[in-house]
């Protein structure tokens, strides 16, 4: 049997703000904004990706902007920096890791996972996206 992580709850303050966040500026597909009465659900998927990020105005169980360590995984760390900047979002620098301790630039030998920019949303919900295998 597979078991499938399908959806990551996200806690936002401002659900039009992190909607235009997440479609406009990470480029997320908008699957989902659906409303009944004072209830509204908002989900978004990124390109290729199998799982989603939910939020809306009765799902979030913490705080806006506590969540930490939600990660993406690209193929090319250098062009997903591009994206990001162009698209308005401010990205760390490009770094890798070396014995735990953060580096400039991407892995030198460009090993998988070792590579990582990272950025908040508007909540400071914390991202990093990593290189993967190319």
């Amino acid at each position: 049997m597979d078991w499938k992580l399908e959806v990551i709850m996200v806690p936002v303050s401002d659900i039009d703000r992190a909607k235009e966040f997440y479609a406009e500026k990470l480029g997320f597909n908008l699957d989902v904004d659906h409303r009944d009465g004072d209830f509204r659900i908002v989900q978004l998927t990124p390109p290729g990706s199998a799982c989603s990020v939910v939020f809306g105005t009765t799902t979030n169980i913490a705080d806006a902007g506590t969540v930490a360590g939600l990660q993406i995984t690209v193929t090319d760390i250098e062009q997903a920096h591009r994206e990001l900047t162009e698209r308005g979002v401010q990205p760390s620098e490009i770094q890798h890791f070396v014995h735990g301790e953060p580096q400039p630039g991407p892995d030198p030998d460009r090993a998988p996972f070792n590579s990582f920019v990272f950025f908040a949303d508007p909540d400071g919900n914390k991202w990093a996206i990593q290189e993967g295998p190319r």
